[in-house]
């Protein structure tokens, strides 16, 4: 197939750059927001991050199903970029409202609306995700368009670093809890013209899942778990979703209460932002010339090494705190977009091993398990701040300053450590298709 244009990986892109102007709010901003804004104790905001994501295990499927049988002239997948801008923009400016009502009624809309907001992730990430497998089947150009992605990806991250909290001061002044829901609107606005800029400017090429039709999402479900190689990059990315989100959540715990700095966090998020769009451009140019699993083997150990380091980083070091944060940012981001072309691989193996391949299936259930990792990040960090006795706004002791740096450094090393080993599992290096062992004797009869 020829070379994407760049134009079209650009607006591709600009999907993700939508999707993470709301991301990385909830990442890096949502659970202290829950805690020191909207007045929920650190233990509820863990329960109430975990116990949503069970919705997933029921919606994403269903997604994914409905996705790859979804029949319009504009494609399988991209309508659900229009369609679904609009409730996703709405929703997140409900999740970040508080509203004047009793303790129990703010708990029970926050689940609400974060459900909702989560829902509608789930509605317009899969198609979208899927979109990325179907532009192209050139297994080089899929990296290529990941790169793109997640550089933009993190452009829009870039925004929400350099302007979630003045935005929030500026609409809010001393009323944070105003100034957020307004931060948010403004944000929405512009990750509603993403979505509309992807759906106008790409387009389907690729019909991998001619196979849905013919059998029940439950037959699609079963045979994505029959998939060996899509479990190791699920397993991959739920280990790494659930070590970023303990680091996004804790990086103002990190900056406030241990660095002693509350004024450099948008500075941290800032450069860990253009740390990432240089690794994700860094991963575009070694998709040309490496195997895209030995590059993310050396990412997945630069990032054990840069996040072991932050332990040694003493209370007054913020410039060095800084620059391993950022190192550590550029190596996970050389991994991720090789890890999300991964995904179209996998269904590539599937169509050749078993001739069935379902894209937007195979798509949902990695989102699936990176949402569950989000969540048990997000779980993980309020049950940890709780565990060591965080106080909101207050001095913090000596346990609980080691708490925090535990979540922000000690769970990328865990999961670096367990992508690796994973890694050296997983079989579809370059040049898989042509290594007869990797099939099913007489599947291709």
């Amino acid at each position: 197939m020829r070379t994407l244009a760049p134009g079209e990986k650009i607006a591709y892109g600009l999907g993700d750059t939508a999707s993470n102007i709301v991301f990385q709010v909830v990442i890096n901003y949502l659970v202290i927001f829950y805690t020191d804004v909207y007045g929920l104790s650190a233990a509820a905001v863990g329960t109430l991050m975990l116990s949503i994501r069970m919705l997933d295990a029921v919606t994403d499927p269903l997604m994914g199903g409905l996705a790859d049988r979804t029949r319009t002239r504009w494609g399988r997948y991209r309508p659900y970029l229009l369609w679904l801008a609009l409730p996703y923009g709405i929703f997140a400016v409900m999740t970040f409202t508080t509203p004047d009502i009793s303790p129990t009624g703010k708990l029970l809309y926050a689940y609400i609306t974060y459900g909702l907001l989560m829902t509608a992730y789930t509605a317009i990430n899969i198609p979208y995700s899927a979109l990325g497998g179907v532009i192209t089947n050139d297994s080089q150009e899929r990296s290529s368009v990941q790169a793109w992605r997640f550089a933009l990806a993190m452009t829009g991250g870039l925004v929400i670093a350099v302007a979630t909290l003045p935005l929030v001061d500026y609409f809010g002044g001393d009323n944070q809890q105003r100034g957020f829901t307004l931060a948010m609107t403004v944000l929405s606005l512009i990750a509603i013209l993403c979505f509309v800029v992807c759906f106008l400017l790409t387009k389907e090429r690729v019909d991998p899942a001619k196979t849905a039709a013919r059998q029940s999402i439950l037959g699609d479900i079963t045979f994505l778990f029959k998939n060996d190689q899509w479990r190791i990059i699920a397993l991959i990315t739920f280990f790494l979703l659930t070590s970023i989100a303990m680091k996004g959540g804790a990086t103002p715990f990190f900056v406030r209460y241990y660095l002693n700095s509350a004024d450099l966090v948008s500075l941290f998020i800032t450069v860990g932002m253009l740390a990432g769009i240089a690794g994700a451009l860094f991963a575009n140019q070694l998709s040309a010339m490496a195997c895209k699993v030995v590059v993310m083997k050396w990412s997945a150990i630069a990032t054990v090494v840069f996040n072991g380091a932050l332990f040694f980083v003493p209370k007054d070091g913020v410039v060095l705190a800084l620059v391993l944060s950022a190192a550590a940012n550029f190596a996970h981001m050389v991994l991720t977009p090789n890890l999300f072309a991964a995904v179209a691989d996998t269904v590539d193996y599937g169509l050749q091993r078993w001739r069935k391949g379902v894209m937007a299936m195979s798509y949902s259930g990695h989102l699936f398990a990176l949402k569950v990792g989000i969540a048990m990040g997000g779980a993980l960090t309020g049950w940890i701040l709780a565990a060591v006795e965080y106080q909101p706004n207050a001095e913090q002791t000596a346990s609980a300053l080691n708490g925090i740096v535990f979540i922000y450094a000690g769970g990328s090393i865990i999961a670096g450590l367990l992508t690796y080993a994973l890694l050296c599992t997983y079989r579809l290096t370059r040049g898989w298709a042509d290594e007869s062992e990797l099939m099913e004797p007489g599947s291709l009869a």
